[in-house]
């Protein structure tokens, strides 16, 4: 991503400070937990190794990527079309790739959710052009009391191919950090996870995309819910964005735009 950065006027300084405070980790990600470097996150996402009911990927990576509900202030509706009562949720989305026709896109996802009957929360994953046009729903996952969870109530049908074809819930409240205070937490039929499962989809005309999920709360912000992803690639090819940087590396260079922005007021108000 390109920044354009102009310092004249305070809404420059605003802007700086800004960028700053998203480095250190104020916007809910902190230092060790963050996405790796090219995705984007709209409210609450980070990276886990394995942690309470989710495991490691069937992939063997060392940790996995996720969204989750709890501490959102973002919402995630459904890209095709919201259902009405979401409420918060948080979407992470993978770099820009170029495909060619016939390229398959693979990845798992694992679906853990504390809420139950009444309030069915859902996530989803859409895979969108380079022009933010959603291009094909690859699957839905939503809380159900019984029988497979995708597609739940009222969610289209994934376009994607899944393994396994049927995905039920396993039930019980579901202890992941990711859920924050509703971590162990179980609202009535429904609450558990799905554990792993894969989505392959074939794209087919070529073009640049990229892969975005999201989980959303509906009708109330009570009893959160998550999706942990793993495994992208590109024709057996893993999405690999460039290396995190050092803890002390992002601390040194959100210090030099503080301090840029300092120098910048200062110099202004002379």
């Amino acid at each position: 991503m390109q920044m354009n950065v102009m310092f004249s006027s305070q809404h420059s300084i605003r802007s700086l400070v800004v960028v700053a405070g998203l480095v250190l980790g104020t916007s809910g990600l902190a230092l060790g937990d963050a996405i790796p470097t090219g995705w984007t996150c709209s409210g609450v996402c980070g990276t886990l190794g394995a942690n309470g009911v989710v495991t490691l990927s069937p992939t063997g990576n060392s940790s996995y990527e996720y969204v989750t509900t709890a501490g959102s202030s973002a919402i995630a509706p459904l890209p095709t079309g919201p259902l009405g009562s979401e409420t918060n949720g948080s979407t992470l989305a993978t770099p820009i790739f170029a495909a060619t026709a016939g390229t398959d896109l693979s990845f798992y996802f694992n679906y853990v959710t504390s809420d139950g009957a009444g309030y069915a929360d859902y996530a989803w994953a859409e895979l969108f052009n380079s022009s933010n046009t959603p291009v094909s729903l690859l699957f839905t996952a939503r809380t159900e009391p019984s029988g497979s969870i995708v597609p739940g109530t009222g969610l289209p049908t994934p376009t994607a191919t899944l393994t396994p074809s049927s995905v039920p819930i396993i039930p019980g409240g579901p202890d992941w950090s990711p859920l924050g205070d509703s971590s162990g937490d179980c609202y009535a039929a429904g609450c558990g996870y799905t554990g792993w499962v894969n989505s392959n989809y074939t794209i087919g005309t070529a073009g640049n995309y990229y892969l975005e999920v999201g989980v959303t709360n509906w009708s109330d912000t009570l009893y959160d819910s998550g999706l942990a992803m793993d495994g992208v690639t590109i024709n057996g090819v893993p999405i690999s964005p460039s290396p995190t940087p050092e803890p002390s590396t992002l601390v040194m260079f959100a210090t030099a735009l503080v301090g840029g922005a300092a120098a910048i007021k200062q110099r202004l108000m002379s």
